[in-house]
Parts: C-alpha cells; structure tokens; sequence
C-alpha cells in the first residue's frame, strides 16, 4: 500500500510502476488514499463559463479557441460583468459552489485585467468561490487578482515536458511553471492538470503527473480532461483513447496528489455512465457541471443529478443555502441512511 502522505520527490519510474499494476489494484489503492483525505460520495461541483472566446493567439492543437485554426468559432468580446453575475447567479441556484471564468487570451491587457477583477468581486459576494483562467499572468497581475479575492487561478502544463513541443510552440513549458508560481506567490490556490488522449504515450502521462506532483505544494485542484476532437483543430482526427487508460490516469493522479480534488474534467460529454462511475471510484471528486465547458458540450446538469443518484453521490458544498445544491445534498445523504437502515435490520 502507499502512503497517502503528499510526497513531491515522484520519479516517473515510480509512477510508471502504478500505471503498470493489475487495474483492480490499482483501483484499490487509489481509493483506499482517497478515502483517507476525503468524504468517499461527495463531489466538488463548479462550474465554467467562456468570459471571451475565439481568436487567441496561441497555437493549442487541441483548442477550438485558437487563431491559428479554421474550427467555425466565432470571435466574441469580453462579456459585461453583469452578465457574468446572472451566469454566476444561475450556476449557484443549480448546484455550483465554485464559479470558473476563462477568457481567450495569451495574458490579460490592463483593462481587460481591471474588469475580470470587477467579475471577481461582485462573484464572490454572491457565495460562490472563484476561479479564473486568462493566460499567463505575472506577479503584478496575480497580486492583483488576489486582492480582488480570486481563490483558483487554472493554469494547465497539458502534458508533458518532453510531449509539450508537439502541442504547442508559442508558449514555452517553462512560462506555464512561471505562471504557476506568480499564483502561489500571491497566495491563490492553483488548479493544474492535463490532457490525455492527444497521441503522447504512457511514459508522457507519467511525466505530466511528475511535474505536477513536484509543485509544492501540490495543486489544490488537478483537472484531468480527455482530448474532446474538435473538427478543424490538428487533433481532430487522432486515436480515441481507450476508457480504460483513462481510469488509469486518474486513479495514478490521486494516488500522487492525495490530498487534491481530482476534476473529471473535458471529455465528459463523450463517456458513458459506467466511464464516469470508474472515474469516481478511481480518486476523482470534482466536475463541471452545466452545457458548456468553454465551448465544447458537457452533460446536462439534470443528467448529472440522476448519476449522483443512482450512484449515491452528492455535492460537496462550502455552505448549505436553500438551492438545489442543497436538496441534492439531503436527497442522497437521506437515500443511503435509509439504505444503511434496511441492511442493519436485514443483518
């Protein structure tokens, strides 16, 4: 067994062990670290909105957002922070406790910066914590977004160092870890992972979760997505990963990072309930809830709720207000006690 004390000295020998165990024990032992940091059935719910899309100027393989590629995305312009405020609003009354805002840019400009800091403040005075992604940012920028009370900046490495060329070339490996630590400087929490599925091999999956494992301390939130192929993109047409290489990622990311929340992330849209229902098994206890993620589909809320009923999930929540949120809570925690009543009288 493994010790579920953070270690952030992971060799990618020692992670290439992992992903080459038998898959029930790997299963076992991710699960067992889980269930010694976290409630085992209760989920982070967050959810994500596009605050501006289209026509950025990175070179992302994978992304439908990008300049660079014919995906049929229109280019929108920052959106007004009171629409912010309503999405927000919306997302909490669903079920949200966290409320992500991405933008398309390689860094923001300054009056770009000064309103996204506007979207924080009048965000978080509705509840919910925040969360933003806007490209690289430096320490005047992350100090800043700090003291608009940002509490998670995402900021993904993607893959890994070696595999990073073959994604992207107009930002360096090197400039993601900087940005990564102008957040960690200014005291926000860092929510960090990558994406599976874009043809690197094994090896480059254990090197993602190296060097995310070596951040200290490690990324309070790892977001695993799976390469969603958007037709346009250079990607769109790359081998579909197996489900079960998948569930392999996640359960080695818990097993490394034990003490984050795990977000089964992009790609949601295209796996099965019994995918999903592995994934949480396996040490994830986080999603995005809602349509869209950025721009591409994620399940429907509603379709979410049924999951975490059938599984007898529920939502991990900061606070309990009287929204859905809440109801889901008192629904699958009265479901299993009355479970767990039928078997201690059938006992």
């Amino acid at each position: 067994m493994t010790s579920s004390t953070p270690r952030h000295d992971w060799s990618v020998e020692e992670i290439d062990a992992f992903f080459a165990l038998p898959f029930n024990d790997l299963l076992f032992q991710a699960q067992s670290v889980h269930r010694a940091h976290f409630d085992a059935n209760a989920v982070q719910i967050s959810t994500l909105l596009s605050i501006k899309t289209g026509a950025c100027p990175e070179d992302c393989k994978y992304c439908p957002q990008s300049g660079h590629y014919n995906t049929g995305l229109g280019k929108e312009k920052l959106m007004a922070v009171a629409k912010v405020v309503e999405q927000a609003r919306a997302a909490k009354a669903a079920g949200a406790s966290r409320f992500c805002m991405g933008a398309a840019w390689r860094s923001p400009q300054e009056k770009d910066l000064a309103v996204a800091e506007e979207m924080v403040r009048q965000v978080k005075a509705l509840g919910l914590e925040t969360c933003m992604t806007l490209g690289m940012v430096d320490d005047r920028q992350a100090n800043r977004l700090a003291e608009a009370g940002l509490d998670y900046y995402n900021h993904n490495l993607d893959t890994s160092p070696a595999y990073y060329g073959e994604i992207i070339t107009t930002r360096s490996y090197g400039d993601r870890l900087d940005t990564l630590a102008s957040v960690r400087q200014a005291g926000m929490k860092v929510c960090s992972g990558g994406i599976v599925g874009m043809g690197e091999g094994l090896s480059d999956r254990s090197a993602l979760l190296r060097e995310l494992a070596r951040l200290d301390p490690h990324p309070e939130s790892v977001p695993i997505n799976q390469l969603v192929k958007v037709p346009g993109t250079p990607l769109e047409n790359v081998d579909d990963l197996d489900p079960l290489a998948f569930i392999r990622v996640i359960a080695v990311a818990r097993i490394v990072m034990p003490q984050s929340h795990v977000r089964l992330s992009a790609g949601r849209e295209q796996m099965s309930e019994s995918t999903q229902a592995l994934a949480f098994m396996a040490g994830a206890n986080s999603i995005f809830y809602g349509d869209k993620l950025l721009t591409t589909d994620n399940p429907q809320a509603e379709r979410d709720r049924a999951l975490f009923d059938k599984l007898g999930l529920h939502a991990e929540t900061r606070e309990m207000p009287d929204d859905s949120a809440a109801a889901l809570v008192r629904v699958t925690q009265a479901r299993r006690q009355s479970a767990l009543s039928l078997a201690i009288e059938a006992s």
